[in-house]
């Protein structure tokens, strides 16, 4: 919901339980006035009409306040715009006027031929956020840096940090610190989003996982991106972001050129991180992810069972395999392609390996239906290897610094994606796979950084760092528009390009290269603070996990660890034995049954994976389903009991386990001791409203 004053200088934002609301001064200072708890717009006003402090010759009076500050003027915090023209640099605005359009707001403000305008909507209780340039004069204009949004906090003692580290195999991992004076800067300057960090932080004073205030902030930028939480010498608190690491140079506007940004999200919640976490769920289940009604289904990959030595009538004894044990979707993985017998060679050339494959992949893809399941390959369009048709063919093609050696990472380098005339050798090659074969399913990998992002003979190279985003969307939209039967996962060595702009253009991300069921507790808990268990793709691999660090677990514990998200087998089966495909099969067959609580449901977190039990809890409807997984025991100690979250009190529930009979929010504690012995097991319990 919207509201505006009768002046017109006074806008609320409100969704279910908080709003949003800004003013602008006679002065055309834009002013942040309240997100937290709802309010009304009588409200706004009131907080509108208090006066700003003094100014010092030390001190801004904007400070902390200024809803989008600028480069320029009586300021001292980090600017969220700064623009260099040929005779100057930084911005003075003026406003024009505000517009709506449904239920979004439009703040349109001038500084000679540039506009600039802010753009507001609100989903649920999640406001988003972002910038539009539009050079309207007759000189070029350089964006030093474009930031999405900021975002103020109100004045609070004490806040603490919440962020998501990590590096490959180790993604997603969630840290809490005291925020202190300064900046603390999180980004990527790699060119993707980065294992190093997802573009999420989160600060409260006093929150738990299920009460207390929690205000969140997502940048949707799948490039290199930069956000810096600031503590200002008042204390108050401000996150600016957007995309770009640093301030050298985003992009150089001609005239009659714009620059939409990212969208910056962010929220309030006075129901603790859980509820936090529930709300951006939510949200992006309702207006990011494509499709995100329908279930993804349970899918088989085979790169762990075959890596780069594949051949058809090998997959098609693995499709075999995977489909007794109720697999609905196969991946042919790296290795179908080109000259790809290794990973020295192939990439670029995106057609079917002749010596593999002789009639294409058509034949492979039918068997596969045949099965009963759907059919999908890996690619990694933005790559090419020095060894492959296509760079013999157009060197110039990639990414470089004239008279600097070619940087090679897994001897391969990065093509120049901003070029027209990739996107369209890229487009043409991938719709005419797609259009050869009954393919239902794209993995899309993103294996090295940018590190030569160099464009010789352009006037501004530096755009390709954005460029290349914005080109690798419009693909990708292509692309869907063109076979909207296909399904696209976004992988990056794992977790390196998730964010909220590669999520409303694929359908599931791979969350880590790292299967090992253990780690991967840690992996999905930090994932789970932003990202929906929809999405979390999640594999079952071999014991010992040989790819990593030689753990053994049992079967058990690496299907209900894999269960919590979309639960993938990336084993090689024809290697297990029948006892263990027939319990893999009892497990496809449970996951099938509560997929659309995992999928679907709210996400309660019952315990951390701290060392002892963890446990996260999913309710829909009249039902919720249990993960509970002992990582060990030491001591003789008793299991803790857990407490069940988001039920009914007032109804009882039937453990479907257990038969035992328990009233809303209630203890389990008899299913977890007849379920859970030892180190590294885990188990499963369903309740149902009776």
């Amino acid at each position: 919901m919207l509201e505006i004053a009768e002046n017109g200088r006074t806008w609320v934002l409100s969704g279910p339980t908080s709003s949003y609301a800004v003013h602008l001064t006679e002065q055309d200072e834009l002013l942040h006035l309240h997100w937290g708890p709802a309010i009304a717009l009588a409200d706004a006003e009131e907080l509108a009409a208090r006066p700003l402090p003094g100014a010092s010759s030390f001190e801004s009076r904007l400070d902390g306040r200024e809803e989008y500050p600028v480069e320029g003027g009586p300021r001292f915090a980090r600017p969220a715009l700064s623009v260099r023209t040929p005779e100057r640099r930084g911005t003075e605005w003026t406003f024009e006027r505000y517009d709506t359009e449904g239920d979004e707001l439009r703040l349109r403000f001038r500084d000679g031929g540039l506009a600039i305008t802010l753009h507001y909507r609100t989903r649920g209780d999640v406001v988003e956020r972002w910038t539009t340039l539009d050079n309207d004069g007759a000189e070029p204009l350089e964006l030093l840096r474009a930031d999405s949004a900021t975002w103020t906090l109100p004045e609070r003692e004490g806040w603490r940090l919440s962020q998501l580290h990590g590096r490959w195999a180790a993604e997603s991992r969630l840290v809490r610190s005291d925020l202190t004076y300064g900046e603390k800067v999180i980004g990527s300057r790699r060119g993707h989003t980065g294992h190093q960090h997802l573009p999420w932080v989160a600060l409260d004073t006093d929150a738990t996982e299920e009460r207390g205030e929690v205000y969140g902030c997502a940048l949707g930028w799948s490039g290199s991106w930069r956000l810096a939480v600031a503590q200002l010498p008042d204390a108050r608190v401000q996150i600016t972001g957007g995309a770009g690491y640093d301030d050298s140079g985003l992009l150089l506007l001609a005239p009659g050129e714009s620059f939409t940004t990212p969208v910056f999200a962010g929220l309030w919640s006075d129901t603790g991180h859980g509820g936090a976490s529930r709300t951006w769920h939510t949200y992006q289940r309702t207006y990011v992810i494509p499709d995100a009604d329908q279930d993804r289904p349970v899918l088989y990959n085979s790169w762990e069972a075959t890596q780069f030595d594949i051949s058809e009538d090998q997959q098609e004894v693995l499709a075999r395999r995977a489909a007794a044990v109720g697999v609905e979707l196969f991946v042919v993985d790296d290795g179908w392609f080109g000259a790809r017998t290794s990973d020295r060679a192939g990439l670029g050339d995106w057609t079917p390996n002749p010596d593999r494959f002789p009639a294409g992949l058509k034949p492979l893809a039918d068997r596969v239906h045949a099965l009963g399941m759907r059919f999908g390959i890996w690619v990694e369009p933005e790559m090419v290897n020095a060894d492959s048709d296509l760079y013999r063919a157009h060197p110039d093609w990639v990414q470089y610094q004239e008279g600097r050696k070619r940087t090679e990472f897994r001897n391969q380098l990065v093509l120049n994606l901003a070029r027209e005339d990739v996107q369209e050798y890229l487009w043409e090659q991938l719709d005419g796979l797609l259009s050869s074969a009954p393919i239902d399913y794209v993995k899309w990998d993103f294996n090295r950084c940018f590190t030569d992002a160099g464009w010789p003979g352009e006037a501004y190279p530096q755009r390709l760092w954005v460029d290349h985003v914005r080109a690798l969307y419009g693909l990708l939209d292509r692309l869907r528009e063109a076979h909207p039967g296909v399904a696209f996962e976004s992988c990056s060595g794992g977790g390196g390009r998730i964010d909220l702009g590669i999520m409303s253009r694929t359908d599931q991300v791979w969350t880590s290269d790292n299967t090992d069921p253990l780690d991967r507790l840690a992996i999905q808990h930090g994932f789970s603070q932003i990202h929906p268990a929809r999405v979390m793709a999640a594999w079952v691999t071999d014991s010992p996990n040989t790819q990593l660090n030689g753990r053994v677990s049992s079967l058990r514990f690496r299907f209900v660890s894999a269960m919590a998200g979309v639960l993938g087998v990336g084993g090689d089966l024809s290697e297990w034995t029948e006892e263990e495909l027939a319990e893999a099969r009892r497990w496809v067959d449970l996951y099938k049954e509560i997929r659309p609580l995992v999928q679907h449901g709210d996400l309660y977190r019952l315990r951390p994976p701290t060392g002892g039990l963890s446990a996260v809890q999913y309710v829909r409807g009249d039902e919720t389903v249990v993960l509970a997984l002992l990582q060990a025991q030491h001591y003789g100690e008793p299991l803790p009991a857990l407490r069940l979250r988001g039920l009914d009190p007032t109804v009882s529930y039937e453990c479907l386990e257990t038969g035992e009979v328990h009233r809303g929010a209630v203890l389990l504690h008899h299913g977890l001791r007849t379920g859970l012995r030892g180190d590294l097991d885990a188990t499963v319990l369903r309740l149902r409203r009776i």
